[in-house]
């Protein structure tokens, strides 16, 4: 009996062995060919910018190409199941946003993906906030004469988003209930043709990546009142952040991060870890995202994951209350 055990024991602990020599190898073989990067987001959005910018620094880093698949659909949903049923061999990672992994398990009934079980988190990219931007024709200058126009037009103003589970469409739902008003949502399949819209007049206003709508702004075809973070952006001093601007609490930020197919080697995940976090250190990375008013970050794995239940938990709050709810 104790032969049997010890046997045992030591069957297990070569099998093991044998696991963590398998996946060392792998790490040190890795990569031996291009890496995809998924992207749920259209060509042109702010996620498609900062993961190029990230992708050229890694393709110099691993000396194998990174390429971007923008696979966009159903509110990132495709994209995002995707990679959720790739190969776990580090050879497919996904760069998503807010939507997908922590936003959506509220907002839909259901997802044809798990996005804590079926997703191993390496690290927080980076954080980009969205400017409230207004139609030029529209009679407000700042947040409060906007809070006033719209309980003076129930139901007739309209705010656009790229979709559901967006930060532009949580921004236009938190909004409605801190501000006790309806601004009805108008869900376009992309964001530049929201854009467009409001640019053209079809729709009051939007709550937009910063990135895309500072040069409409600065332009003078979009009218922006307000920055949805906790500090005001240095691209675009002179506008309030939605809290100075009136609106305890209102703090919306869009953001990007990596995450590998859970069963992901770990030796993989820590290699794919380290350098990004290198990348995000470089100060043309750096230099880069800034000029996308997006503010590189690269924190742990373990800080990552808890960040993201805590988003869920904010999340299903402000749809519970706004009465959001997409079945």
């Amino acid at each position: 009996m104790l032969i049997t055990k010890f046997t045992s024991g030591v069957t297990l602990a070569l099998a093991a062995a044998g696991t963590v020599a398998t996946s060392a190898t792998h790490a040190q073989t890795w990569p031996a060919k291009s890496v995809r990067f998924i992207v749920p987001a259209p060509a042109g959005s702010a996620p498609d910018f900062l993961s190029r910018i990230l992708a050229q620094k890694l393709t110099e880093f691993w000396g194998q190409t990174v390429v971007i698949d923008n696979i966009v659909g159903a509110s990132g949903h495709i994209g995002t199941e995707r990679a959720a049923k790739s190969p776990p061999d580090g050879y497919t990672i996904l760069f998503n946003t807010i939507g997908p992994i922590a936003v959506n398990i509220s907002l839909f009934g259901k997802l044809p993906f798990d996005p804590v079980k079926d997703f191993t988190p390496i690290t927080l990219v980076a954080l980009t906030p969205n400017i409230v931007c207004l139609h030029p024709s529209l009679p407000v200058k700042n947040v409060k004469e906007l809070i006033a126009l719209a309980k003076s037009n129930p139901g007739k103003m309209h705010y656009g988003s790229g979709g559901p589970g967006t930060t532009q469409h949580l921004s236009g739902e938190l909004f409605n209930v801190l501000g006790g008003v309806k601004i009805v949502h108008v869900s376009y399949k992309s964001s530049a043709q929201m854009t467009i819209d409001t640019i053209g007049g079809q729709i009051d206003l939007i709550f937009h990546n910063a990135p895309v709508v500072q040069p409409h702004v600065k332009s003078g075809k979009l009218r922006g009142i307000a920055v949805t973070s906790a500090k005001r952006l240095s691209s675009v001093p002179e506008l309030p952040t939605m809290i100075e601007a009136g609106m305890p609490g209102f703090e919306v930020t869009a953001w990007f991060g990596l995450l590998a197919p859970t069963g992901t080697p770990q030796a993989v995940l820590s290699k794919i870890h380290a350098d990004t976090v290198r990348a995000l250190n470089t100060p043309d990375v750096r230099e880069k995202f800034q000029t996308q008013a997006a503010e590189p970050i690269g924190n742990k794995p373990e800080e990552f994951a808890a960040f993201i239940q805590s988003e869920i938990t904010k999340w299903a709050k402000v749809i519970k209350a706004s009465g959001a709810k997409i079945d």
